[in-house]
């Protein structure tokens, strides 16, 4: 056991009180933290006005629980100490708690993981390192910034790590709907089982890691991770301050390891200020004449807290305002007295120093709002800018600084590989889990979801445009996806409900945005034009007399009539030209074939007006000549109406579909058969469930449906199918079709998204026209020609 005392007092002066410095001798923050102790000695008794009467005495912590513990009664015990200073790890903390709480000596720790039940079961345990719960908000923060999705989390197997750190890394990733793809514990004494472990991440999809462990494990962690090529192009790293507050002490070699790592740092509000400037000074000379092999380094967070414990513990004991107070009741008084005092002393100091303000009411620091967000480059990092809980990222810390929730605004980032626009955060993996996404096996409309096996026993072909939309949407995303389609055989609303049974993680297809599914799952943004509408087929009423068809102009009163006022006009006309008009001479046969012929042909023409020789006659042909203009064009306007209007005996009207009782078709796998019983009304005996695409148009033909419900998609094939013929009716707003995801899911906002992206882009308007153009359009049957004019119609 290593011990070192460092004494600042007058030796001829009264007692001397004795603070004892828990430190890892051999580690980089050990070295930091003794020697800021150290220099907190020498500036606080400057500050109090008289000898000092304060000595440190150190003792190594190692990294064993056990050997701190020892250290810790080594110190009560023998050398009578005050207060403790150190145990940076919480398991050293928790370890020596109890000895502190039996012995009524104050232990200032200086890890940043002590649970606040800790703290609450041990009150003679002080914590003097601001909680890490904030930057847990910072690493989120920088995640959701880039818009990634999955991330995998390295840290060591301990119990500061499980219970201190996770739960709020874990909720602050789940804010900002961040999935956590996996865990990789290291043992925390067992660095050389690091290879193995990195190994398992080379067969996963997930290269965005997120590194909480100590400094030393993270340097095996970083050059293992350039050995198996974990750091190229693709990768994303982010460590935590555990980390970063001490990649000053890395070796060249770790440091190039880490190249394009991004970094949270602790920083203090106050870090601009001479104090602090005139402190790091200081530190680093003292560092390079003690250690002047070692690496030159900025004080760490841990170096800070150290001096502000120090710092605290000795103006309790010493206090300015009254210097001789404290000092009188630790040496006339019981051991548990004199502890409690000093501890409630202690937990009174309120000052603002070099790591913020000092305030331990309950027994920690508040935690930190500010964080250093680094970027590792060349021998060293540099400082991007700040993390500010409640504002967002800022390139500095100011009253005019412009504040954003995007880590952007920090300016270019070098990622690993030296990449220099933002890694997917994955790669293809050799092992990973594949989602399973349902299909429709049953589909009416094959152009949607096409369900094929070259062998009966084989893997399922999948295509369609629903399946192409999904597989447009994925291929964007900022991550890949493993999945295969697994055809389901049922309805509609049972294959939603396997989504929350957990069969699928997905499911894909021509399902409709319902209300009532949303209980089962949850629905992305719709990737087809929504709404329910009524398709009818038209029929002609002519179709059973197109021979006669020129007769329908007219009725027979009106044809009848038209011959007689015909006949009398050239009557009147022969009547009065008879004696005059050579013409109209001849044997009684001849002259009625000349009536009859007068009659007629002033129907089309007005050449007999010159040939008539009395005024009479000739006004009596005006007149007539003005009937049979109005006869003509009324005639010639029926007759093209039949011929080129289609004269329908359809109905599109839903209330009166509804009213006279008549037969509607849908497909019978859908909610629209609900649809059609719980909010229009319709009969279930009046409603025909359809099962098969071509079945519509055979049944709407035949007369066995009047009209069909479909929902605007299907009425797009059927239309494309089939050329003439059928017409839409009224339609309805329902939901368009959807993909599936469980509640909660977080592939749900991306695939939202790039459904979004995909219509403002104009890709999914291409796929549909695609599909549609895909149809032979089909002419309908000659029997079905009613309107065009063959040889039977004259």
């Amino acid at each position: 056991m290593v011990s070192s005392p460092y004494v600042t007092a007058n030796k001829n002066h009264g007692d001397v009180r004795t603070i004892g410095g828990i430190v890892d001798y051999l580690s980089s923050h050990g070295k930091e933290e003794k020697i800021a102790m150290e220099m907190a000695i020498k500036d606080s008794c400057a500050y109090v006005p008289m000898p000092c009467g304060v000595a440190l005495h150190f003792m190594n912590s190692g990294k064993d629980p056990l050997e701190a513990a020892s250290s810790v009664k080594n110190l009560i015990q023998n050398k009578n100490v005050s207060a403790i200073i150190g145990l940076d790890r919480w398991e050293h903390a928790v370890f020596v708690a109890p000895l502190g709480n039996t012995s009524k000596v104050p232990i200032l720790s200086l890890a940043d993981d002590i649970p606040l039940s800790s703290l609450k079961q041990w009150p003679f345990l002080v914590n003097m390192a601001s909680s890490s719960v904030t930057q847990m908000k910072a690493v989120a923060a920088i995640v959701q910034s880039w818009e990634w999705r999955k991330v995998t989390i390295i840290y060591e197997d301990t119990i500061s790590s499980v219970n201190g750190i996770f739960p709020f890394l874990i909720k602050a990733l789940n804010e900002v709907d961040v999935v956590i793809d996996y865990y990789l514990p290291l043992q925390a004494f067992s660095p050389y089982s690091v290879n193995e472990k990195l190994r398992d991440l080379q067969r996963m999809q997930s290269r965005f890691f997120i590194v909480h462990t100590s400094s030393n494990m993270a340097v095996y962690i970083f050059m293992e991770a350039k050995r198996l090529k974990l750091m190229n192009k693709e990768s994303v790293w982010i460590t935590t301050d555990r980390i970063t507050n001490l990649i000053d002490s890395f070796n060249s070699s770790t440091i190039l390891a880490m190249q394009g790592v991004l970094g949270v740092k602790g920083s203090s509000p106050f870090s601009s200020q001479m104090q602090y400037k005139e402190f790091s000074k200081r530190f680093k000379a003292r560092f390079r004449s003690k250690y002047p092999t070692k690496k030159y380094v900025e004080p760490g967070t841990n170096a800070l807290n150290a001096y502000d414990a120090v710092y605290t513990t000795v103006l309790a004991i010493k206090g300015k305002e009254n210097p001789r107070s404290l000092a009188n009741i630790l040496n006339n008084n019981t051991a548990a007295r004199s502890g409690q005092k000093l501890l409630e002393r202690i937990l009174e100091r309120k000052f603002k120093r070099l790591n913020g303000e000092v305030n331990l009411k309950g027994g920690s620091l508040a935690p930190s709002a500010i964080f250093q967000i680094v970027n590792v480059i060349g021998r060293s990092y540099v400082q991007l800018g700040y993390w500010c809980e409640g504002l967002g990222f800022s390139v500095k810390i100011d009253n005019k600084s412009n504040y954003s929730k995007s880590m952007m605004i920090l300016g270019q980032v070098n990622w690993p590989g030296h990449l220099s626009t933002v890694p997917r955060g994955w790669a293809v993996a050799t092992s990973t889990s594949r989602l399973r996404i349902g299909v429709p096996g049953n589909n009416m409309f094959k152009g949607f979801v096409n369900v094929t096996y070259e062998h009966p026993e084989g893997h399922p072909t999948v295509g369609g445009l629903s399946i192409n939309v999904f597989k447009d949407v994925v291929r964007d995303l900022p991550y890949s996806l493993l999945y295969d389609f697994i055809p389901y055989y049922g309805t509609y609303d049972s294959l939603v409900k396997e989504i929350h049974l957990g069969t699928f993680d997905a499911v894909v297809g021509d399902i409709t945005i319902e209300a009532s599914r949303y209980k089962y799952a949850e629905f992305s943004q719709p990737y087809s034009d929504s709404g329910l509408q009524v398709l009818v087929y038209t029929k002609s009423k002519i179709s059973a007399s197109r021979a006669w068809l020129f007769m329908k102009p007219f009725t027979t009163w009106t044809w009848i009539s038209a011959a007689l006022i015909n006949l009398y006009s050239g009557f009147v006309v022969w009547f009065i030209e008879r004696r005059t008009n050579r013409d109209f001479e001849g044997s009684l046969f001849k002259q009625c074939g000349t009536i009859i012929w007068i009659a007629f042909t002033t129907l089309f023409t007005s050449l007999q007006g010159d040939k008539l020789h009395s005024n009479l006659s000739r006004m009596a042909a005006v007149i007539w000549l003005f009937v049979a203009l109005a006869l003509t064009s009324s005639y010639t306007a029926s007759l093209t109406s039949l011929l080129t209007i289609q004269n329908l005996n359809t109905v599109t009207n839903v209330e009166t579909l509804r009213r006279t009782g008549a037969k509607v078709g849908c497909n019978g796998n859908s909610a629209v058969v609900r649809y059609l019983e719980e909010v229009l009304k319709f009969e279930p005996r009046n409603i025909m469930k359809v099962y098969v695409e071509d079945d519509y148009s055979q049944a709407l033909k035949s007369g066995k449906i009047a009209a069909a419900f479909l929902e605007v998609p299907y009425i797009k094939v059927l239309l494309a199918k089939n050329c003439n013929g059928y017409m839409t009716g009224e339609s309805f707003k329902i939901g368009g079709f959807g993909f599936v995801f469980p509640k909660d899911s977080p592939l749900l906002l991306d695939i939202s998204r790039g459904v979004v992206s995909a219509w403002e882009s104009g890709i999914l308007r291409k796929l549909e026209n695609s599909m549609l153009s895909s149809y032979k359009c089909s002419e309908p049957d000659d029997d079905d020609v009613e309107y065009n004019l063959g040889f039977d119609s004259f």
